[in-house]
This record gives C-alpha cells, sequence and structure tokens, in this order.
C-alpha cells in the first residue's frame, strides 16, 4: 500500500494503491474505489479495510480516491476527479502493477464504492461508456444513492442517516445544481444500456434501500446483468463495522466473490470445441 498524488482536472488528487502481493503480476484486475461520507466527509482511511480485503482476495489492484469534498468543491467536482482517476489509472495500469494475460494486455477494470462512492461509481460507469471509456467490466455498487430528487418515506426514522442529515449533505453538495442531472442521479439518466454487469447490495433498514432496488431494476430493464442482495437488519454503512454489525464480513466475501468473477481473463479456448 502506498499513497500517491495524480494530476486533476483542478490540481493534484490524492490516491492510495493497495497491490497484491501473491497475485499473477501478468493478471492482476484494477479497481477504483470511491469512499463514502455523504460528499462532505471521509477520506482514504474509510475504505481501509474493504480496499486491502480486496486486493488480498481478489488479487487486484485497488486505486483508492481522495475525491474533492464539498461544500468546498461542489458538484460536479467530484464526479470530474473520479473519473480523471479513472482515466489515469488506465494509462498506468502496467506501471501500478495491473494487467492482462499476455506482455502489455490492458487489465480488466471494476469500479466500487459505498453509499456517495456507490452514486460516483455508478456515475462513472455512464461517463465512461458515453466518452468512449476507459471500459469497466464490473461495478460493484454498496447502499448507493442514485436519485437525488426525492427523499425515501424510510429516512423520516431512520438511526442512521435521516432526512435532515440526507438534505443537509445534498444541499451541501449540489448547490443550485439540477439535482435531476445524471451525473448526481445516474436514475434518470436517460439510457442505461451498455453498462457494466453490477453488484447492488443493501440494508433493510437503510434509507438508501429504495435507490438501490430502483436501480437494479432500472439496469435489469436495460439488459444489464445484476445481482442484488438486501442485508436483513442492516442499516446504512454496515460494512464499515465488521465487528458490530454480523453481516459486514459476508456482504464482503460477496463483494469479492462477484468482483473475482467479473474481472477474472476469459479462458483461452481449446481448438475443436465450441464455447
Amino acid at each position: 500500500m502506498h499513497d500517491r498524488l495524480i494530476g486533476g482536472p483542478a490540481g493534484d488528487i490524492p490516491v492510495r494503491v493497495y497491490r497484491p502481493t501473491r497475485a499473477d503480476p501478468d493478471a492482476r484486475p484494477l479497481i477504483l474505489n470511491f469512499h463514502g461520507g455523504g460528499f462532505v466527509f471521509g477520506d482514504l482511511r474509510l475504505a481501509d479495510w474493504m480496499c486491502s480485503s480486496v486486493a488480498t482476495t481478489v488479487g487486484a489492484v485497488v486505486v483508492s480516491v481522495d475525491y474533492r469534498l464539498a461544500p468546498g468543491h461542489r458538484f460536479p467536482a467530484a464526479v470530474d476527479d473520479c473519473y480523471a482517476a479513472l482515466v489515469w489509472a488506465a494509462e498506468n495500469a502496467a506501471d501500478l502493477g495491473a494487467g492482462g494475460p499476455g506482455e502489455g494486455a490492458p487489465p480488466r477494470i471494476g469500479v466500487m464504492g459505498e453509499s456517495a462512492g456507490g452514486n460516483l461509481a455508478a456515475v462513472t460507469c455512464l461517463l465512461a461508456r458515453d466518452r468512449g471509456g476507459p471500459r469497466i467490466s464490473h461495478q460493484t455498487l454498496l447502499y448507493p444513492p442514485t436519485d437525488m430528487t426525492r427523499m425515501s418515506p424510510g429516512a423520516a426514522t431512520s438511526l442512521i442517516l435521516n432526512a435532515p442529515e440526507m438534505l443537509a449533505y445534498r444541499r451541501h453538495y449540489l448547490g443550485d445544481a439540477d439535482p435531476a442531472d445524471p451525473r448526481a442521479s445516474p436514475l434518470l439518466a436517460g439510457d442505461h444500456q451498455s453498462l457494466p454487469p453490477a453488484l447492488i447490495q443493501v440494508g433493510e433498514h437503510d434509507p438508501l434501500r429504495d435507490d438501490g432496488v430502483r436501480y437494479a431494476a432500472v439496469l435489469r430493464s436495460a439488459g444489464v446483468p445484476v445481482r442484488f442482495t438486501e442485508y436483513v437488519g442492516m442499516p446504512h454503512g454496515y460494512l464499515n463495522f465488521p465487528g458490530i454489525c454480523r453481516s459486514a464480513r459476508q456482504a464482503l466475501g460477496e463483494i469479492c466473490a462477484e468482483q473475482a468473477a467479473a474481472l477474472a481473463e476469459p479462458a483461452a479456448a481449446v481448438p475443436g470445441t465450441q464455447g
């Protein structure tokens, strides 16, 4: 693990790189992570447990991105930083230790994020598709807010991330921007076709649960493969509390299994057989 600065659209962006030591150096996928925190809080430390576990278990190079935060840097600053980090990581994959089989082959790329980071991961997939790359092979969206134009009824009684907090985060992040902009509300994008396969996790008692449910439905209706899992009894942010939330380790295991399967290089065809 090491920290570094990369060039961004408005100055340097801090990133933290996790590189496995035992994985095949010629077949390491590349995963970009975007931390949570309501677009207002959070830093690279917040995702250490998840990123290091993914790097070790999946055998991937993980780049965690410390994007600019609101209200000092309002929308779309975070979006711009995350997409810029994706482009940088794809262009520098070999130097980061990621790659596909064969000399100089590019790695498969995944993105992941929790809460606000899940929103940014979903938006980054839309931008990568619409801007012609980099090609993303999988998206892991953990209790993502996907529609900034509405408030889930469950937010009124939520003990973690309640309605006033959510409204404050949105106000700090969006300012006067249109909450229906697909870069803020990926659910409202006009087209969800040709997006990467997704794992979407939500908690039963998370006020963002409905956003995950609705985004899974929209992706499926566009022909995108989706694995959707709801963790019973779990509140918002359960992945950050593996010692308290009984489902955190199970959820992390699912994340690693899905990423390993989605980002594995396809086996070479055997002559005389059909796939």
